[in-house]
């Protein structure tokens, strides 16, 4: 059986319905960008003036053997720095641990130590699987109202606006990177993780694994400097 491959319309009347056909997709497909930048617009901020909290979140970004890809070692950076200045008092690292061999939020802490965070003042989440599940699970689990939190510039407008839909006041401080094949696949990929960012804020899915609640970060607050 032949298959019969679609044809233009050969009408003007069907090309201007296809015409606009298209250009309402393209209008649909960047509302999400449009609502994260609309919502964000006053909340991004850098290390030198990012507001003072009691908490910085980093976003997981993935390991090189066992050790933070340079993508998330300039996040850990940016946090350290955060730390170091007095702009925040506990780091909530989160991220993937969902097999024996890969665990991100170790090697976040890991890190961290070596570049003047005291292990007391970091606190890890190992079901951060994805933004909306670290989001909901700083609110729920981690007890964190409050936080500046710390990605790549492609990616902290999506992380702001889904912390504050979960009840987190946000302002993000935004990291800058090579713009190398990584920066535009993630740049890319934000375009099409928008949509899901709008269907998670408003639905509310709870997170692949929630759990009880722990003390780490009001203990961590607890142990001073």
């Amino acid at each position: 059986m032949k298959i019969r491959r679609p044809r233009p319309p050969r009408t003007r009347q069907g090309q201007r319905r296809l015409v606009q056909a298209v250009m309402a997709g393209c209008v649909l497909a960047l509302l999400p960008v449009t609502w994260l930048f609309v919502s964000t617009a006053d909340r991004l901020r850098t290390t030198a003036d990012a507001p003072r909290a009691q908490v910085a979140v980093v976003f997981g970004a993935g390991l090189w053997n066992g050790e933070p890809s340079p993508y998330l070692a300039n996040r850990l950076d940016a946090a350290a720095k955060l730390y170091r200045a007095g702009r925040v008092e506990v780091v909530l690292v989160t991220g993937d641990n969902s097999r024996k061999d890969y665990d991100e939020p170790d090697a976040m802490r890991a890190y961290l130590t070596k570049h003047g965070v005291p292990e007391r003042r970091i606190v890890s989440d190992y079901a951060g699987f994805d933004t909306w599940d670290s989001c909901v699970r700083a609110r729920k689990i981690f007890g964190v109202d409050r936080a500046v939190l710390v990605s790549q510039g492609f990616h902290i407008r999506r992380a702001v606006a889904l912390c504050r839909a979960a009840g987190v006041d946000s302002y993000g401080v935004g990291v800058d990177a090579k713009h190398d094949v990584t920066w535009y696949y993630g740049g890319t990929r934000e375009v099409f993780a928008a949509g899901k960012a709008v269907l998670d804020a408003v639905f509310r899915p709870d997170p692949a694994f929630l759990g009880p609640k722990e003390p780490g970060v009001a203990r961590a607050l607890a142990a001073g400097r």
